[in-house]
């Protein structure tokens, strides 16, 4: 059929697909609606092939609503070339906003938002991946409400959005702690606040671990409960938040920051693109 630009415009603009597969649908269709039937099959197609394929590069961006709740949300998508165009940035941006005034608790909840008028979550996030030619998905989500709420985000390349982010909870409003906080958990990517906080099974599991260990190192069986306990205690200094050493103050630990400062803190999330945890 013959086409115009303005066919072109509403065929993308209705589809979500690339440019030259709108010229080429049109070209191929006899008619308008014949071309949108086209596309959407191709995009079936396409979605189903970009489903199976990996998205591990994308960005991690924060919204928070004053400093009483916030959100931490994670978008993938298949190359950093993705990862940096508008289109891209805008979808997160957008979803982003969406599941802070909606109060949606998790990640499910976002995918099924009215973001625009009329479009889900889920169906931008798909409108964007036919567009990009890549797969793109939400990844983690986070939220915070209450106390006082904060976050980071790190650009590792100046050329591409934040890979890292954290939201940071406290008790109460200590705008220099929340970033000292924050700061942190992006560097020594602790995994519990507390102790407390560590499951069980966690624990047990390092405490077997370590007494393998020390049992085919040969030590004296005296010796054993002591070396093991040493162990367990590392491992526990390493990923607890208050345990750590302060990367603030070295000769501190986090725990003793907090008490110098008097602030608590309740939560964290940390995203970083590329890592599960």
């Amino acid at each position: 059929m013959d086409y115009s630009a303005a066919d072109v415009k509403r065929l993308r603009e209705q589809t979500g697909a690339g440019m030259l597969d709108c010229k080429n649908a049109l070209v191929e269709a006899p008619d308008y609606e014949a071309a949108v039937e086209i596309l959407r099959v191709k995009g079936a197609k396409d979605v189903t092939k970009r489903a199976q394929r990996t998205a591990a590069q994308g960005l991690v961006t924060a919204v928070l609503d004053g400093h009483s709740t916030g959100i931490l949300l994670e978008l993938n998508c298949e190359t950093d070339f993705v990862a940096k165009t508008d289109l891209f940035q805008q979808v997160a941006a957008d979803i982003a906003r969406a599941a802070l005034a909606a109060s949606a608790p998790d990640r499910l909840a976002v995918l099924g938002l009215e973001v625009r008028p009329g479009q889900t979550a889920q169906q931008l996030i798909e409108e964007a991946g036919a567009s990009l030619k890549e797969k793109v998905e939400v990844g983690r989500f986070a939220r915070f409400e209450g106390g006082y709420v904060t976050s980071y985000l790190h650009k590792s390349d100046p050329a591409l959005p934040p890979t890292l982010g954290v939201l940071v909870q406290l008790e109460s409003e200590s705008a220099d702690t929340g970033q000292d906080i924050a700061h942190q958990v992006a560097a020594m990517t602790p995994r519990w606040v507390t102790r407390d906080d560590v499951p069980e099974d966690v624990v047990a599991g390092e405490r077997r671990i370590a007494e393998q260990m020390t049992r085919e190192e040969g030590k004296p069986e005296a010796a054993i409960p002591k070396i093991v306990d040493g162990r367990v205690n590392a491992f526990l200094k390493d990923v607890v938040l208050v345990e750590q050493a302060s990367v603030r103050d070295s000769k501190k630990s986090v725990k003793q920051l907090l008490a110098e400062r008097g602030a608590r803190v309740l939560g964290f999330a940390r995203f970083q693109i590329g890592q599960a945890g």
